[in-house]
């Protein structure tokens, strides 16, 4: 008979098959986790007793590039995260590509769930999820979809009405291009936070969940020298809205803040200011997660 999978193997399988994706794919533009502190705290609580479970799932990006005869440059990202109960809960998959219309992609992320309800339940599947998009996420670029097919899958639209907030971590943010960019991006996608240049680089976006991860996309593509999500809050937005959205902000636009330690080139920020200024937002516990040592 089957026997209840424990968190802890559940944790252990979900390592396992992380260190593999990696082994397999060592590029960052074909695999990257987005989220190393839920990685690290999931490593910590496979191996200790003693550990609470991880504060959030592990969430990483696959990037496919599929077998399309007359066009290598079509690619399809998977963004992935892991519930705690996986294996023995599906994987959480978006299918995501500038070349998908709105109901192609909703289309294509609901035939992929399908096929992980259908095929994987239990076992660890992300290298399925993986090749099944390699060989059909082209099929879904041209399609042309008949209208009940997409209100079938108005479900589907749910990343939608979620508010998300981004804390990005970075070794150094100097280069004025990407300092624009982020501002630039940023307004683009009616997304508020800040943004602290110097070392480290600090960047905080939140708005709508989709634009939160455009957001992401295209600032992990530019060249750094280390960049990472430090934290990342969603929450639900009560039947959505405009005012909703306004309600959940903390900033009110996105502006460059630059705290300066003693204008000693400015590299260098000072972190008491920074301290302060989330504070006054009603963010402080986040600059524990920045530089927080471990027991203090």
């Amino acid at each position: 008979e089957m026997t209840e999978m424990t968190n802890r193997e559940e944790a252990e399988i979900q390592i396992s098959e992380l260190d593999l994706l990696s082994s397999m794919f060592p590029y960052e533009e074909e695999f990257i986790v987005t989220d190393q502190l839920a990685l690290a705290e999931l490593k910590y609580y496979a191996e200790n007793e003693s550990a609470e479970m991880p504060s959030s799932k592990v969430q990483f990006i696959l990037n496919v590039k599929p077998e399309v005869s007359n066009d290598s440059t079509v690619e399809f990202s998977m963004a992935c995260a892991l519930p705690f109960k996986y294996p023995t809960a599906l994987p959480e998959i978006t299918v995501r590509s500038s070349l998908l219309s709105r109901s192609q992609q909703i289309q294509l992320n609901s035939d992929l769930k399908m096929y992980l309800m259908q095929n994987c339940s239990g076992e660890p599947c992300m290298l399925s999820a993986r090749e099944w998009v390699k060989d059909h996420a082209a099929a879904y670029i041209d399609k042309e979809l008949s209208s009940s097919s997409v209100t079938t899958s108005k479900a589907m639209q749910s990343e939608d009405s979620t508010f998300t907030r981004l804390w990005i971590y970075s070794h150094h943010i100097y280069n004025k291009q990407k300092r624009k960019n982020i501002i630039e991006w940023a307004k683009e996608l009616s997304l508020s936070g800040f943004c602290m240049p110097g070392k480290p680089g600090v960047v905080c976006v939140e708005g709508l969940q989709s634009s939160c991860e455009e957001f992401w996309s295209r600032v992990r593509r530019l060249t750094w020298k280390r960049i990472l999500i430090r934290h990342r809050e969603d929450v639900s937005l009560e039947g959505g809205g405009d005012a909703e959205i306004q309600k959940q902000r903390k900033f009110s636009t996105l502006e460059e803040k630059c705290f300066d330690a003693h204008g000693a080139r400015g590299n260098h920020m000072d972190l008491g200011q920074l301290y302060h200024f989330l504070e006054e937002k009603g963010c402080a516990d986040i600059f524990q997660m920045y530089f927080g040592v471990e027991g203090h």
